[in-house]
């Protein structure tokens, strides 16, 4: 495994240093990131409190379904013990009331910060994010210290929205960097809002999952993406009961992030209804085209712009590493999404290029408006 490691590491290095020049310089080698796959904090003691008289819900097995059955029996001052109780599990159960999350999160937040302030004060980047998702008018839906921190945020009002959008972000992206998850999804429901101002949107910053820093053996593999992708799928298993859009809700998945939405894709036909992929900077999907994601995908790939470093890094699968076929690709199946304006590897989301108004397009379901 090691070996593997160094290879991987070699390689990735190599190509990024021939093509991409001071680019590269930022992207150093990391070390393996541990996947967060277990129930957060404070379940153990969730699934022994008898106090209600109740079973609780497994945080680890529970269906959405079982987690919104459970919280439709509660009163409501049963419901505000368990968020002031068990502020981690409540903010991260899917199928759990929607206010009941955005309320628990708070509460856990705001623990989190004092004890950074505190403990840590050196971790000044996830200090400012705190204070900032703290803050009201916040709405986020996922919460998790550990690793180096997950966090989702919902702009809009998911509990009214009539279109969607989650955007799945990439490497190097955690609580002291989530800031260019909220600005894209801003950008995003902003856009539609200009496209369709009738239309009620809702856009989510979704970073629950622990994502690779910089270019290494994480980058290469799917481990981390095998681990991201159940998450995925329970989270939108929650919004299937918990909002109700018109159409199931479009995913963006950035960069590292398109392996993620590859991997959980096959799980997405579930509800009936078809899911809108967009894969922007995509290293490769872990698939060899767009059928093997199943018949309740319908996949968009977004050109690359000519300084997107992502076109430097080679398309294929051996052994494990690397990612496969260029989506983008002739022949790949995908329906590609034009980003004139669009620069480098992070520009796809910015104001007045094609990419930003294709995903509002898409987004809203303007299916013929999209440009390729």
């Amino acid at each position: 495994m090691r070996f593997k490691r160094t290879l991987v590491a070699a390689l990735v290095s190599f190509t990024c240093l021939a093509g991409t020049g001071a680019a590269a310089a930022g992207a150093a080698v990391s070390a393996e990131q541990i996947a967060v796959t277990t129930p957060p904090t404070g379940s153990v003691a969730w699934l022994h409190d008898h106090s209600l008289g109740l079973t609780m819900p497994d945080p680890a097995s529970a269906s959405a379904t079982e987690v919104a059955t459970f919280f439709a029996e509660l009163t409501a001052a049963q419901a505000q013990r368990l968020v002031q109780t068990y502020p981690l599990v409540v903010g991260n159960l899917d199928g759990a009331p929607l206010a009941l999350r955005y309320q628990a999160n708070q509460l856990a937040m705001r623990t989190e910060l004092d004890r950074l302030k505190r403990e840590d004060p050196q971790a000044t980047a996830q200090i400012a994010m705190l204070s900032t998702l703290t803050q009201p008018g916040h709405q986020v839906i996922a919460f998790d210290p550990r690793s180096r921190g997950l966090v989702a945020e919902v702009f809009g009002d998911l509990a009214t929205a009539d279109k969607v959008a989650v955007l799945v972000p990439g490497s190097d992206i955690d609580l002291a960097h989530f800031g260019k998850v909220q600005t894209a999804a801003q950008a995003l429901r902003g856009e539609e809002q200009q496209v369709s101002p009738g239309t009620s949107t809702a856009a989510i910053a979704w970073a629950d999952y622990v994502t690779p820093v910089g270019l290494g053996a994480d980058a290469a593999t799917s481990r981390l993406a095998d681990a991201g992708a159940p998450r995925l799928t329970r989270f939108l298993s929650g919004l299937a009961l918990t909002s109700h859009p018109s159409s199931a809700p479009a995913l963006f998945c950035h960069s590292y992030g398109s392996v993620v939405c590859g991997v959980a894709a096959p799980t997405l036909h579930a509800t009936g209804e078809v899911t809108d992929m967009v894969v922007l900077g995509s290293p490769g999907m872990d698939i060899d085209n767009a059928a093997a994601l199943g018949s309740g995908v319908r996949l968009w790939a977004t050109e690359r712009n000519a300084t997107d470093w992502i076109g430097n890094v080679p398309y294929l699968e051996f052994a494990g590493l690397g990612h496969g076929q260029d989506p983008t690709s002739a022949g790949f199946g995908s329906h590609l999404v034009a980003s004139t304006g669009a620069a480098g590897h992070n520009g796809y989301f910015v104001e007045g290029t094609a990419s930003l108004r294709n995903f509002a397009d898409i987004a809203l379901g303007h299916y013929d408006d999209v440009t390729g």
